[in-house]
């Protein structure tokens, strides 16, 4: 495709997610001089910089950043409109971008929306993992997945599947540690914690709908999900975990739940989008594929 032919709002859209204007080139499949004369072009027309340019990356000026925004912004409502106007079965196409925490992240969404694209070859997927949850409203994400309470009314959320933190160790560890039979007694245990979210984590929710909490102590404490799971697996202390996490760990009999008598809060997994008047069908069919997906896998 000719870069003049190329709506300017299209092509600075692709910019704005590019690194550099060589990556920008790249994805184009044109020179970084044809990129860049055409930038220049666009720049000039607006009578403002949109971009500073280095070798080594690209950054928006606070007016390229403006712009970019706007963009995405309609040129989504266009995409939404021919959707509105296309068969109801016709075959989906646009863009998704989609936020999610690290660990399901990885285990289950990205293979997901995999499956997703090669059933919709027209779609293109924007896949974002951070380990803070992400409050979308006001965002250019469509979709976030989220575990745990939900905080945003001004969100629409869509359970994709039911889930529940517990307490589990190895049994070499419950073979040597001091029993474990009330909540109180995770107190004189060493608790690896994992810390998420900002929050405070030593504070584990047990009890009836999560009222009763525990200010755990332990040895370990880590940021990341797999690695305070591996610590368990090891034998080193007790972990609170999803059971998306760990039931594949404990059915092959690596780790055992401890107090399973104890009710635990659920930390359900969500799909939360914009709440809009209409949402557009490729969001509603990623969100649907997602939670199929979901309970395929979690045999939920």
């Amino acid at each position: 495709m000719d870069l003049t032919s190329i709506d300017d709002l299209e092509f600075f859209e692709q910019i704005s997610r590019s690194h550099s204007l060589t990556e920008a080139a790249r994805n184009w499949g044109k020179s970084v001089s044809a990129v860049s004369k055409r930038l220049a072009a666009l720049e000039t027309r607006l009578g403002v910089p949109l971009v500073r340019r280095s070798t080594r990356r690209l950054t928006l000026t606070e007016e390229g950043q403006r712009y970019a925004t706007g963009a995405l912004s309609i040129l989504q409502q266009k995409t939404d409109l021919e959707d509105t106007l296309s068969m109801q079965h016709g075959e989906l196409k646009g863009r998704i971008s989609v936020h999610s925490s690290l660990g399901i992240g990885r285990k289950h969404i990205a293979p997901l929306l995999g499956e997703f694209v090669r059933q919709h070859p027209l779609m293109q997927i924007d896949l974002e993992l951070s380990p803070l949850p992400l409050n979308i409203s006001g965002t250019s994400f469509d979709i976030a997945i989220r575990v745990g309470a939900l905080s945003d009314s001004r969100l629409k959320a869509k359970l994709l599947a039911r889930n529940r933190r517990i307490v589990c160790a190895a049994p070499s560890y419950i073979d040597s540690a001091p029993p474990l039979r009330t909540i109180r007694d995770l107190e004189r245990h060493n608790c690896i914690v994992l810390r998420e979210n900002n929050a405070d984590y030593s504070l584990w929710r047990l009890g009836e709908k999560g009222h009763e909490y525990v200010d755990v102590k332990g040895s370990m404490i880590s940021d990341d999900g797999d690695v305070v799971t591996d610590w368990c697996v090891q034998g080193l202390g007790l972990i609170m975990r999803s059971t998306w996490h760990v039931d594949p760990l404990i059915q092959r009999g690596v780790l055992q739940q401890v107090l399973p008598d104890v009710e635990t809060p659920s930390a359900d997994i969500y799909a939360l989008y914009p709440a809009t008047a209409r949402t557009p069908r490729r969001i509603t069919a990623a969100i649907e594929h997602l939670r199929q997906g979901l309970a395929a896998r979690l045999g939920s």
